[in-house]
């Protein structure tokens, strides 16, 4: 006698079905995000290219480093310094890691919320995918945004003398406020997890 067999794909109702399938409309809002990533890279190979110009004396790229950056100096900038080349590295370092950020949003946003990629066993799968949750999901968001924030408080320390002393104490405040909500979120996700592994 063969045990009854269970329906693998349950057949919905209509309006949970409906409801169910609403998860699509994130669809175009991650396709946007993957065109402003597009546009990252363009800034990106922008900078870059200044920066490259800039090295061989070329000194419309390097007023545009300059005006990008944000730095000021009571002499004429005619040649590149260690500041210049620091900020500029340091922005680069800043698009970068918040393409990083798109691509968790992204990538794990669509696997979590909208639909499987099926990449179990791809050469190319992120480590980080492969056991990715809304939890895990925001404690990696929030670990991104405290390195972005950490990327321009550098920045603005480095470039000090052209900011006022509230703007360095707001951009540390609001630095210290991500860390803590990092940390919040962390512990809490910690508790969550301990308390279902209990039960």
């Amino acid at each position: 006698m063969t045990a009854p067999t269970t329906e693998t794909n349950p057949r919905l109702r209509p309006i949970p079905r409906f409801i169910f399938a609403s998860r699509w409309l994130q669809l175009p809002l991650y396709i946007g995000l993957i065109a402003a990533q597009g546009v990252y890279v363009f800034h990106f190979w922008v900078e870059l290219v200044h920066l490259l110009e800039a090295v061989f004396g070329n000194q419309t790229a390097l007023q545009a480093l300059v005006t990008s950056i944000g730095y000021t100096s009571d002499v004429q900038v005619t040649a590149l310094n260690e500041t210049i080349i620091m900020l500029v590295v340091l922005a680069l370092i800043d698009v970068v890691m918040i393409s990083n950020l798109l691509i968790m949003v992204i990538v794990g946003g669509y696997e979590t919320f909208v639909s499987r990629m099926e990449l179990e066993g791809h050469r190319d799968q992120p480590e980080w995918l492969s056991h990715v949750n809304a939890s895990v999901l925001k404690v990696k968001l929030g670990t991104a945004i405290i390195g972005i924030s950490s990327i321009h408080l550098l920045k603005t320390f480095i470039n000090a003398a052209n900011y006022d002393e509230k703007v360095l104490i707001a951009q540390t405040a609001i630095h210290i406020t991500f860390l803590l909500s990092a940390i919040a979120i962390a512990y809490t996700d910690k508790l969550m997890v301990r308390d279902s592994s209990a039960h």
